[in-house]
Order: C-alpha cells, then sequence, then structure tokens
C-alpha cells in the first residue's frame, strides 16, 4: 500500500471515529474563531485605544476599515497565488504571518504601525479563510463537505459570542494590547496543528485553472449574491463596530459592561446563522428579504431608542440575529451560482461580506464625527441594509423567470437558468 493510501486510510479511519467529520476540520474551526474574534473585538476597545494612542475615537474605529480592506485583497489575491501551492504551506504561513502581525500591534506606540499591521495581518486572515474552506470540505470528501463547511464557518460564528467578548473583556482588564499577545500565541500553537492533521500532499487530479476559474465567474446572479452579502454584513456591522461610543456615551451603559453586550450580539448573530441555514434550504428568497427588512426596521429603532439602555442592547442583539440569517443564503447561493468556480467565489464571497464591512465602518465612522453624533452609525447601517432588500429582490424576480421558463416545455433555460431552479442551501 501506498503512502497515500495509507493517508487516506487513516483519513478515513478519522472520519469515522467523529461521526462524519475527520479532525482537520476542528483544527481548522479553531483558526477562523482566531481570525473573526480578531476582527471584531476591537470594537469593544476602541475608546481605550484611541486614548492609549492619542487618536480619535473614528480614526481608531479605522483599524476595523482597514482589516476589512485586508480581507477583501487577501481572499481572491491569495487564492490566485497559491493556486498551485501546497494548501498546508499555505495555511501554516498564514498562520504564521497573523502572529506576526499581533507581535506588532501589541508592542508598537504608533497608530501608523499599528494600521500598517492590521493590513497586513488581515490579508493573511483571507488567505487562510479561502483555502481553509477547500481544505475542510475536500477532507470531508463529498458526503460531508457541506457540513464541514458548515462547522468552519461556524468557527467565525462562535467567536462573535465567545471570542469577542471574551478578548473586549481582557483587554478591559489587563489592557488593550494584551488579547493581541493572547491571539498570537495561539495562532502560532494552530500552525503546529496544521502541520499535524492536513496532509503534506494535495489530491490526485486536474491542475486547477485559473482561466476556468475566472470564465466561471459570468453569472448575474453571482454578483446579486455577492452585493447581498456585502449589504447586508455592511449594515449591520456598520452600526455593531461603533456600538461602544452609542452605548456608554448616549445610552449609558457602564463600560464594564461591553463585552456582556457584545456576547448578546454574538448570541443573536449565532442564532440567525443557524436559522438562515434551516429556513434558507427550502425557501431562501422570501428568508433573506425577510430577515433584510427586519434588519434595517431594528437599525432604525436604534436610533430612535438610542437614550434607553436596555432597547438598545434589545435591538442590536436583534440586528444581529436578522443580519446573520442572510449571510449563509447569501453565501450558499453565491458559491452555487458560480459553478466551475467554487473556490474562487468562496473567497469573493469572503471578500464581499468584508467590502461591505469596511465602507460601512468608513461611513458610520465618519456619521459618527457628523453632527448625529453616536445615533449616525446605526442610521447609516439602516440605509445600507435596505439595499439589500433591492438586490435580493432582484434575485428573486430572476428565481420566478428560470422557473416559469423551465416549467414551459417549449422553452429550454439557460444553464445558468437550470442551476437556479429550486435552488436551495
Amino acid at each position: 500500500m501506498s503512502s497515500t493510501d495509507l493517508k487516506a486510510a487513516g483519513l478515513k479511519s478519522a472520519v469515522r471515529s467523529r461521526g462524519g467529520l475527520p479532525p482537520v476540520v476542528f483544527v481548522l474551526t479553531a483558526g477562523t474563531f482566531l481570525m473573526q474574534t480578531t476582527e471584531f473585538f476591537i470594537a469593544g476597545l476602541l475608546p481605550e485605544l484611541a486614548s492609549d494612542l492619542r487618536v480619535s475615537v473614528p480614526r481608531a474605529g479605522l483599524l476595523i476599515t482597514v482589516f476589512a480592506v485586508g480581507m477583501i485583497i487577501g481572499s481572491p489575491a491569495m487564492v490566485i497565488l497559491t493556486l498551485r501551492l501546497q494548501r498546508r504551506l499555505t495555511l501554516v504561513l498564514s498562520l504564521l504571518l497573523f502572529a506576526v502581525g499581533h507581535v506588532l500591534v501589541a508592542v508598537s506606540p504608533s497608530f501608523e504601525v499599528i494600521f500598517a499591521a492590521r493590513f497586513v495581518t488581515a490579508c493573511a486572515t483571507g488567505a487562510f479563510w479561502s483555502v481553509a474552506v477547500v481544505v475542510a470540505t475536500r477532507a470531508a470528501g463529498p458526503a460531508a463537505g457541506s457540513r464541514a463547511l458548515g462547522v468552519v464557518m461556524g468557527g467565525g460564528s462562535l467567536a462573535t459570542v465567545v471570542g469577542v467578548p471574551l478578548g473586549a473583556f481582557a483587554g478591559q482588564i489587563a489592557g488593550w494590547r494584551a488579547p493581541f499577545w493572547a491571539l498570537a500565541i495561539l495562532a502560532a500553537g494552530a500552525a503546529v496543528f496544521i502541520v499535524r492533521f492536513v496532509p503534506h500532499g494535495e489530491p490526485t487530479g486536474a491542475t486547477p485553472s485559473l482561466s476556468s476559474e475566472f470564465a466561471a465567474l459570468r453569472s448575474g446572479r453571482l454578483w446579486l449574491a455577492l452585493a447581498s452579502c456585502a449589504l447586508i454584513m455592511g449594515g449591520v456591522l456598520a452600526t455593531y463596530s461603533y456600538i461602544a461610543p452609542l452605548l456608554t456615551d448616549r445610552a449609558g451603559v457602564p463600560a464594564a459592561m461591553l463585552p456582556w453586550v457584545l456576547c448578546c450580539f454574538g448570541v443573536g448573530a449565532l442564532l440567525g446563522n443557524y436559522t438562515g441555514g434551516r429556513l434558507g434550504d427550502h425557501r431562501p428568497y422570501a428568508t433573506t428579504i425577510t430577515a433584510a427588512v427586519a434588519a434595517t426596521l431594528f437599525l432604525l429603532a436604534l436610533c430612535v431608542f438610542s437614550e434607553q439602555a436596555l432597547p438598545v442592547v434589545i435591538l442590536i442583539t436583534l440586528a444581529g440575529f436578522a443580519g446573520f440569517v442572510v449571510n449563509p443564503v447569501a453565501f450558499a447561493l453565491a458559491v452555487k451560482f458560480a459553478g466551475k468556480a467554487p473556490t474562487l467565489a468562496s473567497a469573493l464571497t469572503t471578500a464581499s461580506f468584508n467590502f461591505g464591512i469596511a465602507a460601512g465602518s468608513w461611513a458610520a465612522g465618519l456619521a459618527l464625527s457628523s453632527a448625529a453624533g453616536e445615533t449616525g452609525p446605526p442610521a447609516v447601517g439602516a440605509a445600507i441594509a435596505s439595499l439589500t432588500i433591492v438586490s435580493l429582490g432582484v434575485l428573486a424576480a430572476s428565481q420566478r423567470r428560470a422557473s416559469r421558463a423551465s416549467a414551459n416545455p417549449g422553452e429550454e433555460p439557460s444553464g445558468e437558468s437550470r442551476e437556479c431552479v429550486g435552488s436551495s442551501l
């Protein structure tokens, strides 16, 4: 038996021992947990960070924006640059670069250096996310690929419940730099596990073709799905990025309670992700449009009840729930509409999420500095989220046309239409 056969046999044994998923899936899930934690826990520490670095809170918020920009660039760029490289090497290098970036943030007194380090760290994060999805689905095999994808993405959702609040809490107790040290150490440890559990060799088969990946991205529905991803995340997370000033300065929530509010948002997001996956499996468009409308209304209500602590906490939780109902459905639709380019589509979906976050947090920062003050970010978030209704509505109309075409025996639908008829997660 060859070494490749031995690896395959070992992998199958691991799959059976863990209810259908190999250990590498859970290692990659831990990696996505770290990546999502670092992107957003800083939202709960903006006042402390801004004070220490002697910058304004809106300028400190650019550290969230630049991370999103790095993800936008890193996800598709790394798919292109590493298409022919061993994926284990890409994952390990991404984690090590992630760790180095966090050490730089932890030791530097310069806002500019920290800004640059966040960008580099985000590029590494984008690379890890895109490759991790492919490695997890291939390791699990065709029968469990979707489940593996859900588990790996679940690491990011779990970060909003545990990692982000815990990071904010640790930052308040030990200083805002402490969580960066912790994440650097954990990322280096995760790299060791990647070496242990991800096979060295690549599966046999045709060499990936960059031209075929790009040729498969001609679907108009794909770009509508990507736009929906960007808009819903941009709307909800534009508000979330600046939730600390709204809570402490306007609603009167004590700073010590911020990690618990972030946890409430995370619980809402986690439940939304689960709900979207369940309901969107049968009615993707009705589910996502309803959730987008709800998210818009919740964000508008934040402006109205901004001076009342309990309603603000409830509304930010509900906004997280509604926004993340859209999340898995839009992701699955984007990958489906990409046809023969699921890898690049996955990277573009990650990039689109973060494009929305970058644009939304930038606009929210401007609104925070305007006469609107603390209510500016949720107002901007509501405006962005409302545009999701438009893109999803166009997708739903396209679906109805495809369904009518398939029902007409005298009219053969296009390949793209056939894929979309009865589309589900």
